[in-house]
């Protein structure tokens, strides 16, 4: 059960991402900061708070869905775990 310790000692942090060797990842990443910086150099104060509203909202609902995953993926593995020990 050393899963489980590192777990709850808060070893084990579920929603950290390792995209170091990620090369697809780091490239749309460039891409949308390049973006983003492009598009708030055209825009008003207006604009840009509203973007910035806009973007929390995406973060937001990105937190969301990741949690979800996380929650569906691990229900996935349970079920596999529970077939498997029928066998």
């Amino acid at each position: 059960m050393r899963i489980l310790e590192e777990f709850w000692y808060s070893n084990i942090e579920p929603t950290e991402y390792d995209t170091s060797s990620c090369k697809e990842y780091k490239e749309v990443l460039q891409l949308i900061t390049r973006n983003e910086e492009k598009l708030l150099a055209t825009m008003t104060d207006e604009q840009k708070d509203l973007f910035s509203r806009y973007t929390d909202c995406v973060r937001e609902l990105q937190t969301m869905m990741d949690c979800l995953l996380f929650q569906n993926g691990f229900k996935l593995g349970a079920k596999i775990m529970l077939e498997f020990m029928e066998e």
